[in-house]
């Protein structure tokens, strides 16, 4: 199939001709159909593989004979929630190129910022708007939003937006929106928190899914380490240096030890930088635009934080500390070696993250291969600290206590 195929509006079919987008990706072969057919959609899909233009490509066929004109008075059509504010950046900056030749308006607010540049575009008239739930809430709840006209509703990252918190945040959202919109869901994963959502706020969604969760791309390089826990930051910086390693995207598993380990870093006068939730939006920002022109060799994240975070050309991930969620090992990785080009993966292993290791090899059906030239191995000779409980595998799952539509809703009319 080509995007030829999908009987595209023309402006759409210019825009993706300018970034040389022939071919849809699985997801948006799967998804940009069914979206423009009107139906609402669940889609499991992975960072990197097209997810949004899954969304935003068939939103923009549907509502520019709406907004096209510049002269028309802007209403918000389209409205995509999203749980921070690097991919709420990323996903505005992607409706911005497919829609170029469209006069459709794109606006993305977030907190942490001023709003007052935010409210001033939001009475000049938006087309589409992509948010953080809380500045969404805000804006509405101080009379800036008025969301009567809207026909999508995208949740995107919504699995990420169970594990912050905003579960709540959503429900608001969705109350405020008319009963005849279209919603489209957007997840990594699919927990049975996920589906409840779904039976919740979708009507007969169809459902799509590409790239099962155990599958790792398969021209990326993975190894391990095996390392005493107090010698990370050195096996770190010996890695760096002796192999010159640049552009690396290095995983901590707290915003603490992610300062730490730039600290440590910097001392060694290797250019480091952190990128987490105390970081100002500002600061962020700097921090992405260093790394991306390499004034910045090295970028370390949370994986909160490094939602969103969209990097051509990423050669190397590195994770300080295991992940105790396997899935998420193989969302880290999966930041490298995208669109067939080729990409490393380096991990570091203590003792007491040695089960979180089986977990991960367990679901990639692989088993990494452990880097013998490494001069701080494991001591044989001292006794392992007791494994960190996988208090997050055990967590009770998020349960959403919404009543379900009635029968009038499952049988609403749609928009078009």
């Amino acid at each position: 199939m080509t995007f030829d195929d999908l009987n595209l509006i023309k402006p759409i079919q210019e825009a993706l001709v300018d970034i040389n987008y022939t071919e849809p990706t699985p997801i948006q072969e799967k998804a940009i159909p069914l979206i423009i057919e009107g139906h609402d959609l669940v889609a499991s899909a992975q960072t990197g593989t097209g997810k949004t233009a899954a969304f935003a490509i068939p939103i923009i066929h549907a509502i520019h004979p709406i907004v096209g004109s510049p002269k028309k008075r802007k209403n918000i059509r389209t409205v995509v929630v999203t749980p921070t504010r690097e991919l709420a950046i990323q996903i505005a900056e992607n409706f911005e190129l497919y829609a170029k030749y469209t006069g459709i308006k794109t606006l993305v607010i977030f907190g942490g910022v001023s709003q007052v540049p935010q409210v001033n575009e939001l009475k000049r008239g938006v087309d589409v708007l992509i948010a953080t739930p809380g500045r969404l809430l805000d804006l509405n709840n101080q009379g800036y939003i008025n969301l009567d006209h809207m026909h999508h509703l995208v949740l995107d990252e919504a699995d990420q937006m169970l594990d912050m918190g905003f579960i709540h945040d959503v429900k608001k959202i969705v109350k405020l929106t008319p009963d005849n919109r279209q919603t489209l869901l957007f997840s990594a994963t699919m927990p049975l928190a996920i589906r409840e959502l779904a039976d919740t706020f979708l009507t007969k969604p169809k459902y799509v899914a590409v790239t099962p969760v155990s599958s790792t791309a398969e021209k990326i390089k993975q190894v391990v380490y095996f390392v005493e826990k107090e010698n990370k930051r050195k096996l770190l910086h010996h890695i760096i240096t002796t192999q010159n390693l640049k552009n690396v995207l290095v995983f901590s598993r707290t915003k603490h030890g992610a300062d730490n380990i730039v600290k440590a870093l910097k001392k060694q006068n290797i250019e480091a930088a952190a990128i987490h939730g105390d970081k100002s939006q500002n600061a962020r920002v700097r921090v992405l635009d260093g790394f991306k022109n390499n004034s910045v060799h090295v970028l370390v994240a949370t994986d909160i934080a490094a939602r969103g975070i969209d990097i051509d050309d990423l050669p190397f991930v590195l994770n300080f500390d295991l992940p105790n969620v396997p899935e998420t090992y193989v969302h880290r990785i999966g930041r490298t070696g995208r669109a067939g080009k080729e990409g490393s993966s380096i991990s570091f292993c203590a003792k007491d993250e040695a089960p979180y290791l089986k977990d991960i090899e367990k679901l990639i059906r692989l088993k990494i291969k452990e880097v013998k030239d490494n001069p701080f191995p494991w001591n044989e000779s001292k006794p392992s600290n007791e494994p960190v409980k996988k208090d997050l595998r055990n967590k009770k799952k998020e349960q959403t206590n919404s009543r379900k539509s009635d029968a009038s809703k499952k049988n609403k009319k749609r928009w078009y």
